[in-house]
């Protein structure tokens, strides 16, 4: 019998024209002849030695006989390869003990999640089935499906892909652990250590861990969350900024200079018309930047804006300046226009043209030049327009949950979160409340906002009796 092992290589890998290469990940399969017939078996492997070592066990299995149809890398034991460090770690957490069947002439190889019958301490023989172990892979392709099912966003399918199949799977495979149940608290520690990522997201990305995990237990894969043990990562939060109205206003001054007057699709006036009323729509409507520039016409109704449909069937309108409607309806056309839709063609996907967008930004900011108080240049980005208009509401004394409303919040916290500091009735309170602290324990009359009483004056009644009191006092002592 002649058998070899070969590469059976994914559209994407780098070396799928070479199917004996043993430098890659792809599985390994094992492929020979066996009384003038061809086969080809699976070894269940992507470890080239592994698929070597169950190459041998398969010839010595076919020449005693046992039929074809019934050998499987499952039935067929091969010797374990080194394990890792990780791995070895993860076996000493959990000893789950797999017992190898022999093969026997004649006779096929039972499964392996069958048990043989255990003796317990009573004496009493109990038999029971045990659920085969999960590999990694299976895990991450059952979350993923399920992922896909549930209608999420795009995006939100990328990062989760990008966690789990392109990080996570290749940094199992490297570290040689197979199975779910071998990732263990130092495991996952080691791959935290991987991320470059910021703080921030960072701690995203281990809540999306911990899901995964938690997926995982629900499916019964595994018998605990180890991803719970990971401690928290420490982030900073960033203060909401926006722009007050003098940055406001520098920033719509720039556009009279934006772009060159040399060519574009559009005519630079127009292009500049376009942004102008953009911008001014994000500021006083509170929009989103994608929400912007995908707005249809059909949700302006006189100087009302819809913003959206709220879940009780009730719409959330918000009123636009008159200058702000005068420029939504009379807006240039694009380089493609769409009588559907004030920015977009509606041609492609609406991230493309957001970014789009959000390239021209960068250049009006630069052209702006806004800088803080220490003289260096201000981070601007165009979610701040949207943050101006919630902290203009704000300030002007707007309750909070109708600015959350207004925003389009799941919950007033989210709102609470990023705008308190600017709510104009907490801060008048917390003022009021500083001030009366001063006068606790101070007389009455008396503390910072108070200066001392000053010593009344006699009034010409007190000064004539004072001064008859004083010639009744010389007559006696005379």
């Amino acid at each position: 019998m002649d058998s070899f092992v070969f590469t059976r290589h994914s559209s994407d890998c780098k070396f799928k024209r070479d199917r004996f290469c043993n430098r890659c990940n792809c599985p390994k399969w094992v492929e020979g002849r066996f009384n003038h017939e061809r086969f080809r078996k699976s070894a269940s492997t992507r470890v080239w030695g592994e698929a070597e070592q169950f190459r041998e066990k398969l010839e010595e299995a076919l020449s005693r006989g046992l039929p074809l149809d019934g050998l499987h890398a499952d039935s067929i034991t091969a010797p374990a390869a080194p394990p890792s460090p990780l791995r070895a770690s993860a076996a000493q957490s959990q000893s789950t003990a797999t017992a190898s069947v022999p093969i026997s002439s004649g006779l096929a190889a039972a499964p392996p999640e069958v048990n043989a019958p255990s003796t317990s301490q009573s004496g009493t023989q109990s038999t029971g089935r045990q659920k085969a172990r999960v590999t990694v892979q299976k895990a991450v392709d059952a979350y993923m499906t399920d992922a896909r099912s549930r209608g999420l966003k795009s995006d939100t399918i990328k990062k989760l892909e990008r966690i789990f199949e392109k990080q996570f799977l290749p940094w199992t495979r490297v570290q040689g652990l197979e199975y779910l149940d071998e990732v263990d608290l130092d495991a996952l520690l080691a791959f935290r250590s991987t991320w470059t990522e910021g703080a921030i997201v960072k701690a995203k990305k281990q809540d999306r861990v911990i899901g995964f995990f938690w997926d995982c237990f629900r499916r019964n894969y595994v018998t605990q969350n180890p991803a719970l043990s990971l401690s928290k990562i420490k982030t900073t939060p960033v203060p909401t900024d926006y722009f007050p109205r003098d940055e406001f206003a520098r920033i719509i001054a720039a556009i009279e200079v934006y772009g060159d007057a040399r060519g574009g699709f559009i005519p630079i006036k127009d292009t500049r018309t376009r942004l102008r009323t953009l911008t001014l729509l994000m500021r006083w409507s509170g929009l989103r930047i994608r929400d912007a520039v995908t707005l249809e016409r059909h949700r302006l109704h006189g100087d009302s804006l819809l913003l959206y449909q709220a879940k009780t069937g009730q719409a959330v309108y918000v009123p636009l300046p008159a200058h702000v409607v005068d420029a939504l309806v009379n807006i240039p056309d694009g380089p493609r226009p769409n009588p559907r839709y004030f920015f977009w063609s509606g041609n492609g996907a609406a991230k493309s043209v957001v970014a789009d967008w959000q390239r021209a930004y960068r250049r009006l900011f630069e052209l702006a030049d806004i800088r803080g108080l220490d003289g260096e240049l201000k981070r601007c980005h165009p979610h701040m327009i949207r943050d101006t208009f919630a902290v203009e509401m704000l300030l002007a004394g707007v309750p909070m949950d109708q600015v959350s409303i207004l925003l389009g919040h799941s919950s007033v916290k989210i709102t609470e979160r990023h705008y308190a500091p600017f709510v104009k009735a907490r801060q008048v309170q917390l003022q009021k409340s500083v001030r009366n602290a001063w006068k606790v324990g101070e007389p009455a009359g008396q503390g910072p906002d108070n200066h001392p009483p000053k010593a009344a004056r006699p009034t010409s009644k007190q000064k004539g009796w004072g001064l008859i009191d004083n010639a009744r006092r010389r007559i006696r002592t005379a």
